[in-house]
């Protein structure tokens, strides 16, 4: 018998995509004559996306076509990505999906009923249709991030930054909800770069947006507004919420341990917090962030201020 848990590490090094003459549109949902017709329709109909969501749908719906099957889990820590399509069941076959020694991730079928060797052996050979598409669309996927992500912190940039604020104004507008912005400075970063280089300065700016990351929900977002700037959207929460958001920000900031040479780096932030107002837009909002960013450094630093 197979055991209920299967767990196998494949290499499709040496898998080749077969190029075949059929026509680009998808194939009626039959269940397909032999393993090798769906092989063959595998390899035509997952080129046609480069959305991993996608691709792994279609994979998932075209092996029930052979293999009933309860679920399919996809993982991949690196590209930060966690896809469940189905629903659990007690068993399970896991591949660790990995070509020239490129880790692909790791694929998961379920279902209430064992797996046998026969069955096993078929996926493992559709897994073969599945591998360079889903490296492709792995690489668009990174290199869409790329683009989109400030390469020192890992934080959204300017661009990214842009799209989520009307998104999410348009969002809270719609469902009626509401929307806070916070944007923080770091204080007297001049004089950490002055008197300690601006390799301690990149370092220190890397701690900072690490921390910040650490303190908020996984639907906040951040972004890197400028040299020592950093911007967060908290969807869905109000003033009161925000500003206690803020204060927890602050006060991790304040407790980062960081040393240079064995001498400690005092830092602190300060910060500006708006709530979305009636009919606002995103650069009246902005503005009023950045306004009151400006008055806590005004008064002292290492401060919340919430804008009027």
């Amino acid at each position: 018998m197979v055991p209920p848990n299967k767990t196998n590490t494949i290499d499709f090094d040496a898998a080749k995509l077969q190029r075949l003459g059929f026509a680009g549109k998808r194939m009626p949902s039959l269940r397909p004559i032999s393993l090798s017709q769906l092989r063959q329709q595998l390899s035509l109909q997952l080129q046609t996306s480069l959305e991993v969501e996608k691709i792994l749908a279609v994979f998932f719906h075209e092996v029930q076509r052979l293999i009933p099957l309860t679920a399919l889990a996809y993982l991949q820590p690196t590209s930060d990505l966690r896809l469940e399509l189905g629903e659990r069941a007690s068993h399970s076959a896991s591949y660790h999906l990995t070509h020239a020694g490129e880790y692909l991730g790791e694929l998961i079928f379920r279902r209430n009923q064992r797996f046998s060797d026969e069955e096993l052996g078929q996926l493992e050979s559709l897994l073969g249709s599945l591998l360079f598409p889903l490296r492709n669309a792995l690489l668009y996927r990174t290199a869409l991030q790329s683009a989109l992500r400030d390469p020192l912190t890992g934080t959204g940039n300017r661009i990214a930054m842009d799209q989520a604020l009307q998104r999410e104004i348009d969002l809270a507008r719609r469902n009626l909800q509401p929307l806070s912005l916070l944007m923080l400075d770091i204080d007297h970063f001049k004089n950490i770069n002055d008197t300690y280089g601006h390799s301690t300065g990149d370092d220190v700016i890397k701690a900072v947006a690490a921390t910040i990351k650490s303190q908020l929900r996984n639907i906040d977002m951040v972004f890197r507004y400028g040299g020592e700037e950093f911007l967060i959207l908290l969807s869905n929460t109000s003033r009161e919420g925000a500003a206690m958001v803020g204060e927890r920000l602050r006060h991790a900031v304040m407790n980062l341990q960081c040393a240079v040479d064995q001498h400690a780096i005092q830092l602190s932030i300060s910060l500006g917090c708006a709530n979305l107002l009636p009919a606002e837009s995103a650069e009246s909002l902005l503005k009023r962030s950045d306004s009151a960013l400006y008055i806590a450094k005004r008064e002292g630093r290492n401060r919340l201020t919430m804008a009027g």
